[in-house]
């Protein structure tokens, strides 16, 4: 073999050498490093501090919270983020800033529960009210914007009688309220319309059809069961009572436990309809002094 051809074949030897150096050097050292670049020049690219195009962005991304709230707002409940415990006692003060002075609600914290997707706070809350404040009460909380639910009502009737008389036929009342609240965000809304919160009138339930309580006579009007027809006048009657008081009534005017209800001028009489505690009975009066019950 010449010269020649051994030069050759080395300098050929040489350079696949060289070849599959260098093949291994990039594609198999240097693979994962070119990798690793490549991804961080994509990042870089990705968040690329492009005024403009970051403007874009957020006015698209405020738009699609907005459309969000607007969906999240109009549902009729919605579970809050991060709920305070003093929210609940807040909430119950704001009902109950117009009851009535016989009216009073107490609360009592009991502990909370934790379930996958929510928390909630147990409440016991326990007082007397009129009927109406309670029902109103009750109508509140089951229909407030953040999620609230009573179970274990127990209603009593109760009775308070003022020392001049006055009866008040009220509701002592005591349950339990689950207020609910998320640790997570996603379907927080920041700013919300309350329900409504003032219920339709309801008859009271607990009011007693016949009473042994009968309200005394403040306003200081006429009692007919002690009282006498002095003289008719036209479209009016004059009457007395026991003490010596005269009375001038017309039709529809309001006695002690009832009205006037009419004025008979041919047979000299004037009709009256009482209620005595749930009793209705109905009272003439004659010129001649005469007093008849039907």
């Amino acid at each position: 073999m010449s010269s020649k051809i051994k030069n050759t074949i080395i300098i050929l030897v040489i350079l696949i050498g060289i070849v599959l150096v260098g093949g291994l050097f990039n594609y198999v050292l240097l693979k994962g490093k070119i990798e690793e670049r490549e991804q961080k020049v994509k990042d870089l690219k990705l968040y690329q501090l492009d005024t403009e195009e970051l403007t874009q962005q957020l006015v698209f991304l405020r738009k699609r919270v907005a459309q969000l709230d607007s969906i999240l707002a109009n549902r009729k409940y919605n579970i809050p983020f991060s709920l305070p415990q003093s929210d609940f006692f807040d909430f119950v003060n704001q009902v109950s800033y117009s009851f009535s002075p016989n009216s009073y609600v107490n609360i009592e914290y009991v502990d909370m529960k934790t379930e996958p997707h929510f928390n909630i706070y147990n409440y016991l809350v326990s007082g007397i009210a009129e009927f109406n404040d309670l029902n109103h009460f009750i109508y509140a909380v089951e229909e407030s914007k953040l999620l609230k639910k009573i179970s274990a009502l127990d209603l009593i009737n109760n009775v308070k009688v003022e020392q001049d008389g006055t009866p008040y036929y009220l509701v002592s009342y005591k349950f339990k309220v689950e207020v609910y609240y998320s640790n997570d965000d996603r379907f927080y809304v920041k700013e919300y319309t309350e329900n409504k919160l003032e219920p339709n009138p309801a008859y009271d339930i607990f009011y007693p059809l016949v009473r042994n309580e009968i309200p005394p006579n403040k306003d200081h009007l006429l009692d007919v069961q002690t009282a006498s027809l002095l003289a008719l006048i036209p479209d009016g009657a004059f009457l007395s009572d026991a003490q010596g008081n005269t009375y001038l009534l017309w039709e529809g005017d309001n006695v002690y436990l009832g009205y006037l209800t009419n004025i008979n001028y041919q047979t000299n009489e004037v009709n009256f309809v009482l209620n005595k505690g749930g009793i209705i009975e109905t009272v003439t009066l004659t010129l001649d002094r005469k007093k008849e019950e039907k």
